[in-house]
C-alpha cells in the first residue's frame, strides 16, 4: 500500500525542521505551514488488506486527539484533514488525506528526538541573543524612518544568528553564555590597543577567540559593532628576504668588549619577519618584488640585484599591498599550479592590477606531468582578475580530475631561469 505511516510522516517533518531551523529561529517566526500529504487507500487497496487499512487510519487518529489533548483548549498547532470517501464495494469512509503543522513548535513536538531538543536549544538561544544584543545601542545616527532602521538592525542580528546557527548550536551553556557576554563587552567598552588576552572577562583569552572568533564576529557585525572586531585580529606578520643588501646596507651596534663598549658593523639586514605596518616602513627600494606562496621557494632564492623576495600565502597576500615601497616595483608571483595557487593570485591581483605571474600556465603544468598529484580539496571561487593564459590553466586542472603541481616539486634550475628571463622582459 502507498499509505504514509506516522513513522514516515514524521521523517519528512524532521527533514523539513532540520533545514528550517536556522530561519525559524534567526527571524523568531511565529507560524508556517508545513502539509504532508498522507496518500490514503484506494478502495482496491483497502479491499486486499482492510486490517491494515484500519490501523493506519486509527493511527492518525490517535495523532489528532493527543495534539488536542496537548493544546488544552488553545488554537490546535496541528491538524489533521480528513475526508469522505464513498465506495461501491467498501461503503462511505472517512479518511485522514493530510497532516498540517502550524507553528516550529508544533513541527518539532510532531518529530521528537535530538532534532527537536535542536530546535528548542536554537530558539532559546535565539531569543537570549536577541534580548541580550539586540537593545545595544550601535552608534548609528537616527533617520527619519526610525521603523526601517530598526527594521534594518534586526534583519542584520537574524541574519548573523541564521548564518552560525550550527556553531551556536555546538556550544555548552556556559561557552554560550560567555560569547553574549565577550560580545556585549566588547560593544560598550573603549577597546584602545588591548589584546585578547587583556580582555576583563574570566575564561577568554587568545585560544578562546581562535574557537569562538567566527560566531563573536558575525554578532557584532550583526548589531552594527563590526568595528569592535579589530581586538581580535592581531596584526599579520609577513617573512621577506632582502635578496640585494646594498638596498638596506649595514646598521652599526653597540657591543661589549672586556667591559669597554664599542661600535661594531652589523650584518646586512636580509632576513625578516615583522608586523607588516612595520615591513612597510623599511628604507628598501626594491625593482622587483617576488611572491612567492611557499616559504621554501623565499628561502632558497639567491643573492638578486634589486629585489626582494616575500612570503605571501593566502591571506598574507593582502598584506603584501600595504607595503609602502612595493609602489613602482614589478611584483612578480609564483605559487602552485593548483585551483588554490590561482585563488591566492587572483587575491593578489585584486590590490596590485599589474601583478605578473611566473610558471603559472598550462605548458609548465604539462611539462611536468609526472609530478601531478591529486588536489584533495579544491578551491571553488570565482576568479576574475586571471588572464587568459592562467585560466586556460586552471581550466585544464580541472579538465585532468583535479590535480595539482606543487611549486617545490619543479626543478630549482628551470624555476631560476623562468624567473630569470621573466625579469630580463
Amino acid at each position: 500500500m502507498t499509505m504514509l505511516s506516522v513513522a514516515e510522516a514524521r521523517t519528512k517533518a524532521r527533514t523539513r525542521l532540520s533545514s528550517s531551523m536556522a530561519s525559524w529561529a534567526a527571524e523568531a517566526t511565529g507560524q508556517v505551514r508545513v502539509e504532508i500529504a498522507l496518500q490514503p487507500p484506494t478502495e482496491k487497496q483497502v479491499l486486499s488488506d482492510q486490517a491494515a487499512a484500519a490501523d493506519w487510519a486509527g493511527s492518525w487518529r490517535a495523532v489528532r486527539e493527543r495534539a488536542g489533548a496537548a493544546a488544552a483548549g488553545a488554537p490546535a498547532e496541528l491538524e489533521v484533514d480528513w475526508e469522505e470517501r464513498s465506495w461501491a464495494r467498501v461503503g462511505s469512509q472517512r479518511v485522514p488525506v493530510r497532516l498540517r503543522l502550524l507553528t516550529p513548535d508544533a513541527v518539532a513536538a510532531f518529530v521528537g528526538g535530538d532534532t527537536a531538543r535542536e530546535w528548542r536549544r536554537l530558539r532559546d538561544r535565539a531569543v537570549g541573543i536577541r534580548q541580550r544584543l539586540g537593545s545595544v545601542p550601535n552608534g548609528i545616527a537616527a533617520t527619519r524612518d526610525a521603523d526601517a532602521e530598526v527594521s534594518s538592525e534586526e534583519d542584520s542580528l537574524a541574519a548573523a544568528i541564521r548564518s552560525q546557527s550550527k556553531r551556536i548550536l555546538s556550544l555548552s551553556d556556559a561557552a554560550f553564555v560567555t560569547v553574549i557576554d565577550v560580545v556585549d563587552w566588547l560593544c560598550t567598552h573603549p577597546l584602545g590597543s588591548l589584546r585578547p588576552r587583556q580582555l576583563p572577562i574570566r575564561g577568554v583569552d587568545s585560544k578562546w577567540f581562535e574557537t569562538h572568533r567566527s560566531l563573536v564576529t558575525a554578532l557584532l557585525g550583526g548589531i552594527g559593532h563590526a568595528h569592535a572586531v579589530t581586538v581580535l585580529d592581531a596584526e599579520p606578520r609577513l617573512r621577506l628576504r632582502i635578496l640585494d643588501g646594498t638596498l638596506i646596507g649595514a646598521a652599526d651596534h653597540e657591543v661589549t668588549v672586556d667591559r669597554t663598549s664599542v661600535r661594531a658593523a652589523a650584518a646586512p639586514l636580509d632576513d625578516v619577519t615583522a608586523l607588516i605596518s612595520q615591513l612597510g616602513r623599511l628604507p628598501i627600494k626594491p625593482r622587483v618584488v617576488f611572491v612567492f606562496e611557499n616559504l621554501e621557494s623565499v628561502l632558497a632564492m639567491p643573492d638578486w640585484p634589486g629585489a626582494v623576495a616575500v612570503h605571501g600565502s593566502v591571506y598574507g597576500v593582502d598584506g603584501v599591498a600595504r607595503l609602502d615601497w612595493i609602489v613602482g616595483a614589478r611584483v612578480i608571483y609564483w605559487g602552485d599550479l593548483d585551483s588554490h595557487g590561482f585563488a591566492i593570485l587572483n587575491r593578489l591581483r585584486s590590490h596590485l592590477p599589474e601583478v605578473e605571474s611566473v610558471l603559472m600556465d598550462e605548458a609548465t603544468l604539462l611539462a611536468h606531468q609526472d609530478l601531478w598529484v591529486p588536489e584533495p580539496k579544491p578551491s571553488t571561487g570565482t576568479f576574475a582578475h586571471l588572464t587568459g593564459t592562467e585560466a586556460r590553466a586552471l581550466e585544464r586542472l580541472h579538465a585532468e580530475g583535479g590535480v595539482r603541481l606543487e611549486q617545490e616539486r619543479i626543478p630549482w634550475d628551470t624555476a631560476l631561469n623562468r624567473l630569470r628571463t621573466a625579469v630580463e622582459v
